[in-house]
């Protein structure tokens, strides 16, 4: 029989269930921006090819969307992500700070967690000990503020995520819009997109636990409405502008 304190699987657990839900949260943020990339795209060369037949018209158009929206996407992700990061950090070095300074009250305040956590007040602090020996830092980074002290959000991979997942999903429309006979473009990009959408919200419903089919005819509705109004607006003003 193993001698091995009971505390040391829920807590390896603890750590493989966050790991899990960062590379989902990811995979999840991935599917979001091709989904983003697909919609603004397609909104964008539908509603030229309302106004004008020209091909070159519409890759220019179609390239130009795809670029910008994918460096915004990408510079948005880096901002957000480098705040959040900087407030980590922020984070950790006060509680490194405390833990150099104030140890005793640290453990303390650490067997207060585990307390609340349901541990009996002798197993709190038995367990606060032990966790406080091996890595301090990690522990209360873990249970006081929700960080994974080895493992913090990096905003130039959350950049380029976005960047790169942006840009495949506008790709989708752009090539559904220019390959095609001018008859068709219309028709087969309002296709390329409901299937796409339909999938990527369906992998983004299930990945976050939500209702798939609402969540995917959702995203197809966003999109068709979109490139519904667009493409009427294309129309309307094509005449005069083209």
């Amino acid at each position: 029989m193993s001698d091995a304190p009971e505390t040391d699987t829920p807590h390896a657990g603890e750590q493989h269930d966050q790991r899990l839900a960062n590379k989902l949260n990811w995979l999840r943020a991935g599917i979001l921006g091709a989904n983003d990339g697909i919609i603004s795209t397609a909104g964008l060369v539908v509603g030229v090819a309302g106004a004008t037949t020209d091909r070159n018209w519409l890759l220019v158009t179609g390239l130009a969307g795809m670029v910008a929206g994918a460096f915004s996407m990408a510079g948005g992700e880096y901002t957000s992500v480098s705040a959040q990061r900087d407030t980590e950090q922020a984070a950790l070095a006060k509680e490194r700070w405390e833990l150099e300074h104030l140890p005793s009250q640290e453990l303390a305040e650490l067997t207060h967690f585990y307390v609340e956590k349901g541990l009996s007040p002798d197993l709190a602090a038995q367990v606060a000990d032990q966790l406080t020996r091996e890595d301090a830092l990690a522990a209360h980074a873990e249970v006081e503020l929700g960080i994974d002290a080895d493992e913090q959000t990096n905003p130039w991979q959350a950049a380029v995520s976005s960047f790169v997942s942006f840009a495949l999903g506008a790709a989708l429309p752009l090539l559904a819009i220019v390959l095609p006979p001018p008859t068709a473009r219309v028709p087969v990009t309002m296709v390329t997109v409901v299937v796409a959408l339909a999938l990527t919200g369906y992998v983004g419903a299930r990945l976050g636990g939500a209702h798939r089919t609402r969540a995917a005819a959702r995203a197809v509705v966003v999109g068709l409405l979109t490139m519904a109004v667009t493409y009427g607006v294309g129309s309307a003003l094509g005449v005069s502008v083209f």
